[in-house]
């Protein structure tokens, strides 16, 4: 309960943050400098991104989590039993991750937080009730990871039969900037 009220809070901060932004008065500039600053902007935004990408096996940080993509295997029809499990829409892609917690705090793993891209861009979501039937110890995800502590579990996507993922998005929280795992 603390956690979603704390959650509800750091929104509405982000919100009442994001109205006031751009609200600046640059009367005085012609425009020029402002536009050589954006492109230096993304420029170093670009930079910054190359420097994130990681590879299967490679650790990944970003924030109090670093993430280590240890396999993935795609063309899953099912998880689960017999009698208790979920059928895929199109097929399953399991993404087998080690989670550790590098900060000073206790953090929760949010496998909904977690992106991944298709070739062409398109994103796509992980999918959490699948995710239940395919960690044989559904805590895993559900608990908080202590500083220090680590553990490993399955994140599992939801995509179209014949696409092949290309590159994982992976966050610590919703808020967080990611960091970009290439699956090739």
């Amino acid at each position: 309960m603390r956690k979603t009220t704390l959650i509800a809070l750091l929104a509405t901060a982000l919100v009442g943050l994001g109205c006031g932004a751009g609200a600046t008065d640059e009367a005085g500039d012609a425009g020029g400098g402002a536009v050589a600053a954006e492109g230096d902007d993304k420029k170093a935004e670009k930079a910054e991104k190359a420097e994130k990408v990681a590879k299967i096996g490679d650790p990944a940080r970003d924030g109090k989590f670093e993430f280590t993509v240890k396999s993935t295997k795609c063309g899953v029809r099912k998880v689960g039993s017999d009698m208790f499990g979920a059928k895929a829409q199109g097929q399953f892609c399991l993404v087998t991750l080690k989670v550790k917690n590098i900060g000073k705090e206790s953090q929760m793993f949010d496998g909904s937080s977690q992106k991944a891209y298709a070739a062409d861009g398109t994103e796509y979501s992980a999918d959490g009730g699948a995710a239940l039937y395919a960690n044989e110890n559904a805590e895993t995800f559900l608990n908080d990871i202590n500083p220090g502590n680590q553990v490993t579990g399955v994140v599992v996507f939801d995509i179209p039969r014949g696409v092949k993922l290309t590159k994982l998005e992976l966050h610590d929280s919703m808020f967080s900037g990611g960091v970009t795992v290439a699956l090739k």
